[in-house]
């Protein structure tokens, strides 16, 4: 994981609060898709499974997870991914 910088530019968000395993995953697979090489994605989520499938998303699929941290409601699990080049 590499270090987040403040002005680390966010080019798509992905809210999937309430979802539960496998949407998350399927809907960034979705988000990554239509994103530009090294683009990066914001994704929100309360399901725990996805403190394993989205890094092991990045890391099957060669994309980067740049940061992931968890906030204090619900608890809420941030991840921010970047797209890996073409």
């Amino acid at each position: 994981m590499t270090t987040l910088s403040p002005d680390t530019a966010i080019d798509h968000h992905l809210d999937t609060k309430g979802l539960i395993c496998p949407e998350p995953v399927m809907l960034l697979h979705k988000t990554i898709r239509k994103a530009d090489a090294g683009d990066i994605i914001e994704i929100l989520a309360t399901d725990p499974a996805t403190t394993r499938d989205i890094p092991n998303f990045c890391r099957h699929l060669g994309h980067t997870l740049v940061h992931k941290e968890t906030l204090d409601t619900t608890p809420t699990y941030r991840y921010l991914v970047k797209k890996k080049s073409a």
